[in-house]
């Protein structure tokens, strides 16, 4: 499950410490702040769910120094620093250093409230970004990530098993909240670049002079090596390929031409404009949008994906039951039918949310799925999908879930299973195989 993002305060002045903390606490950030950098030092630990502020200018460890400490301890962590007026200088060595941006005092606190969404942003990526490379393995891990037994989910796995072993670029598109990244790490996983480099590089999180550098270089002496370096013989990975400005594409279809063929480099993009009725091919000059759509993946919207809702409902809410350590939410057939006809707008994103609020209700014995939905969707009325169904699916779809839920709490006891869903043997058993659910799965 994705981890809140955290943000480490660290000045010598208490005001200052305070200030920062309540107006980045006011923006919806979860703070901790610390007197010295030494002490942060002590909190700050590799893959540290967040990022740093810190002062330059503090006695003991000053700024630089602690600066070059994060980086030896984690070279992508984003640092922003608050320099003193006249200081400019020193700023922009420390950004040489590896820090993210800086800022200076006295400063505006809503460009403070925007860098720190920007970098907060680009951690989780990194974060997620390692979580799943820890899980990589010969790739069969991460397309076990990919849950659903409905028709598109069955094309889209095996798209990514077909596209991965290719050589070309890939365009990925879809809704948002559909899975677009886990895509992009199952073409690698499941390829032959397995074992090289995979660099990820959010195209919206940064400002062009800094995402230039950051995609292209030049870095400065000493720095870390430019994204389409440091993903050579690997996979290059763009979210949000659509906010690269005109100048930046024409950089990277340069690049992607130089790659000659077979490329050496794997540039895969991702778009996010589906939603807002413009495509990719309108944002992309029209040279780079043919090179890398020759390959194209869109992922599909989970209001089309039929049961998978209340599989993955199910999943969600026992792995959140297991975190709060409560009982997970009995869904009952009004409730299943509800669940399905949501037209989930956020898709799993959204879907993920829901069974996590709906963990966290059950715990306190109070609200219902229902009621989730709507405050969701504002309004009553967009629940309800416009496409209307038999209402023979939605009964064999609460079928289906009843009884892997049961499945599950008794661990593939067949006889448990019967009591309490009051059928005999030869029922369950062929609505088992009615459903391909498979006793040894619960074992």
């Amino acid at each position: 499950m994705a981890q809140a993002m955290k943000i480490a305060i660290v000045d010598d002045e208490q005001d200052m410490r305070q200030s920062i903390s309540q107006w980045l606490a006011l923006s919806g950030f979860d703070t901790e702040t610390f007197s010295s950098a030494e002490d942060a030092l002590k909190g700050l630990a590799n893959d540290y769910p967040g990022i740093v502020v810190s002062d330059i200018k503090m006695p003991g460890m000053d700024g630089m120094q602690f600066l070059k400490k994060l980086m030896s301890v984690d070279s992508a962590l984003p640092v922003i620093m608050i320099t003193g007026h006249g200081d400019v200088p020193m700023a922009v060595e420390a950004m040489r250093v590896g820090a993210y941006d800086f800022l200076e005092k006295p400063f505006n606190p809503d460009r403070m409230t925007e860098l720190a969404k920007k970098a907060t942003q680009a951690r989780r990526l990194t974060l997620d970004n390692r979580a799943l490379r820890r899980e990589l393995g010969d790739g069969t891990t991460i397309i076990k990530k990919l849950i659903g037994a409905s028709p598109v989910m069955d094309r889209l796995r095996e798209d990514i098993l077909d596209l991965g072993q290719a050589d070309g670029h890939v365009l990925i598109d879809g809704e948002t909240g559909t899975g677009k990244s886990l895509v992009a790490h199952a073409l690698h996983a499941v390829g032959p670049r397995a074992g090289k480099r995979f660099v990820l590089l959010s195209c919206a999180a940064h400002e062009e002079d800094e995402l230039c550098k950051r995609l292209f270089g030049p870095m400065e002496e000493g720095g870390s090596l430019p994204h389409v370096e440091e993903a050579r013989g690997g996979t290059l990975v763009l979210e949000d390929i659509e906010a690269l400005s005109q100048t930046s594409q024409a950089r990277l279809l340069s690049f992607i031409n130089e790659q000659g063929s077979p490329a050496e480099t794997r540039v895969v993009a991702i778009c996010n404009l589906q939603e807002q009725n413009k495509t990719c091919e309108d944002a992309l000059r029209p040279d780079l949008f043919y090179r890398l759509a020759a390959m194209k993946i869109t992922l599909p919207p989970l209001r089309q994906r039929g049961e998978d809702v209340l599989v993955l409902f199910t999943r969600l809410s026992e792995q959140f039951a297991e975190e709060y350590g409560c009982d997970a939410p009995q869904v009952s057939a009004q409730e299943a039918a509800q669940l399905l006809q949501a037209p989930w707008p956020g898709n799993v994103r959204q879907l993920i949310n829901i069974a996590e609020r709906a963990v966290l209700q059950n715990r306190r014995g109070s609200g219902t799925i229902a009621s989730l939905l709507m405050a969701d969707n504002d309004e009553t009325q967009p629940v309800m999908t416009t496409e209307g169904k038999p209402l023979k699916e939605y009964v064999e779809a609460f079928e289906r879930m009843l009884i892997d839920n049961t499945m599950r709490r008794h661990k593939g006891s067949i006889v448990n299973v019967m009591d309490e869903l009051c059928l005999p043997r030869r029922t369950l058993n062929e609505k088992m195989a009615k459903y391909s659910l498979q006793r040894s799965d619960y074992l």
